[in-house]
């Protein structure tokens, strides 16, 4: 990969970025410049190679791939400010800030430029992430390269960008409701004789491999379910008793709840 890229914010998010694409072996230090007020912050990229400036002019000049991660506050004013340098021949421009659409930083940009939108969660910090992408004006060359980029950062998966809002719910605030799930598992095992902190081990790491199975298998949850639960056993008595308590009604719920909190205030 012989892009260059410049990542406009370098906040958690966008460091996140940087170090995942660093740790892969996706870019080599060089190729990453990184944009911030603050840049003592920054010192551990600066001393790998990574340049880091607070000018974000010059981190556009010098870039192909133009990662957008700042405060939603702060996009007009960047965008205002990139603008002119933003060549449609040379410039592939991803946003990664929640609640921006792109419709929004085309109308500041005016001009046909390939814009990506990219939902990761914060499972981005260990590669872990999943991320929803849309786009307008992209070519397939430039779609493999966004997803080849987020790829080294999890997965990846494209979506029509009106789900945008619904799949910042499910993967991102996703991410909450699976550690409410954790918790409530870890408070269980400490009530039936584990210490706090066998009964995290336990817990999270139970988690993780039904995740695993899912995603390896490419089964449905009800199969995986079908293998652990024997007539009159334990395994069928608590998910029976958890259904009568209202746990996957209470789930879709909150869901939803949140699904409309979205909607409405962006």
């Amino acid at each position: 990969m012989n892009k260059k890229i410049a990542i406009i914010g370098g906040g958690n998010l966008g460091t996140a970025i940087a170090e995942g694409l660093l740790v892969s072996g996706f870019v080599l230090p060089g190729q990453i410049t990184i944009t911030k007020r603050n840049l003592q912050t920054l010192n551990s990229f600066e001393e790998q190679g990574v340049a880091v400036t607070s000018d974000n002019l010059q981190a556009v000049r010098s870039a192909d791939v133009v990662i957008l991660a700042v405060k939603p506050f702060q996009v007009q004013d960047v965008l205002n400010e990139i603008k002119d340098e933003l060549d449609i021949q040379k410039h592939l421009l991803v946003s990664v800030i929640t609640g921006v659409y792109i419709k929004d930083i085309q109308s500041i940009v005016a001009k046909p430029l390939p814009v990506f939108r990219a939902m990761p969660n914060t499972a981005i910090a260990i590669r872990e992430s999943i991320t929803c992408i849309s786009h307008e004006h992209a070519k397939q060359e430039d779609l493999n390269f966004v997803h080849a980029l987020f790829d080294q950062l999890g997965k990846t998966i494209t979506i029509d960008e009106k789900l945008m809002d619904a799949a910042t719910v499910l993967g991102a605030c996703g991410t909450a409701y699976a550690m409410r799930y954790i918790r409530a598992n870890i408070q269980g095992g400490i009530e039936i004789g584990f210490s706090a902190a066998t009964a995290s081990l336990i817990a999270a790491q139970t988690v993780k491999g039904a995740a695993e199975l899912l995603l390896k298998h490419n089964s449905h949850p009800e199969q995986e379910i079908d293998k652990v639960t024997t007539p009159k056993g334990c395994t069928i008595a608590g998910l029976n008793e958890m259904e009568h308590q209202g746990f996957s009604s209470s789930l879709i719920k909150g869901l939803i709840a949140s699904y409309k909190k979205i909607s409405t205030d962006m």
